[in-house]
């Protein structure tokens, strides 16, 4: 009897894809040991790249040397449905190309963009891939409040659009994991475990890397819930992948 198996590489496709937007790289950079303990890859997205100083450019170029993205997330973090309303050649004076250069002359070369604030509609997303942008990256929240309201709240292993089927798709949503967020670690394993199940890669999305509850206008992930995510991934045998890389999996 001939049993048909599926190759080894559709077998391994599993994983997941992190990254972080801002510019909060002396704090990224502090989790080095961490992603190294790991194994993990993930995607930094830049913005304001004008103001990067020399100690910070290298260490970019550390964390690209050891094998993550460095991405783009534009030049002034502008609103781009407003800013492309004037014509995309405005919108790509003033939120691409002078970011784009500055960080050129830093030494990277991004091909993976995330919409600040999520915000972007068709003609921002067809300029931003007529300039060399392999994936585009939005943004997906599990709760929503309103006025203090909880308006709804969706389980993140029933989310389906934060999952990467590798269809070479180049515009997709990642969750956000950051402290509002509202996530639990019994969620993260279920979501994790649901790229296991069905050969995806699961999408997640931070900012500042936080030791306590944020204060004083802080925005972002708390750092032992981030390795509780990845020490589950490593535990299930997940892959890490940055942004660039998943439209190349075939």
């Amino acid at each position: 009897m001939i049993h048909c198996q599926p190759d080894a590489e559709t077998q391994q496709k599993a994983g997941l894809a992190i990254s972080f937007d801002d510019h909060f790289i002396d704090e990224w950079f502090a989790l080095r040991p961490m992603f190294n303990q790991y194994g993990a890859k993930v995607t930094f997205f830049i913005t304001c790249p004008d103001s990067l100083s020399a100690d910070e450019v290298a260490k970019l170029r550390q964390l690209q040397s050891d094998g993550h993205e460095i991405g783009f997330h534009g030049t002034i973090h502008g609103k781009s449905t407003e800013l492309i309303i004037a014509g995309p050649d405005e919108y790509k004076k003033i939120e691409l190309t002078p970011g784009m250069s500055n960080m050129a002359k830093a030494g990277f070369k991004p091909t993976s963009y995330a919409h600040p604030g999520g915000n972007h509609n068709e003609q921002v997303d067809s300029v931003l891939r007529a300039n060399g942008f392999k994936i585009l990256r939005d943004v997906s929240i599990s709760k929503r409040k309103f006025k203090g309201f909880q308006m709804y709240a969706l389980a993140p292993r029933l989310m389906p659009w934060i999952y990467y089927s590798f269809d070479n798709e180049r515009i997709v949503d990642a969750l956000l994991i950051d402290e509002d967020a509202g996530l639990t670690t019994v969620a993260m394993n279920e979501a994790l475990a649901k790229a296991t199940s069905t050969n995806k890669a699961l999408m997640l999305f931070g900012h500042e890397p936080l030791y306590g509850k944020p204060k004083n206008g802080e925005y972002g992930f708390y750092v032992p819930f981030l390795e509780k995510i990845l020490r589950e991934a490593k535990r299930q045998n997940l892959k890490f992948y940055t942004m660039s890389e998943l439209p190349e999996i075939n």
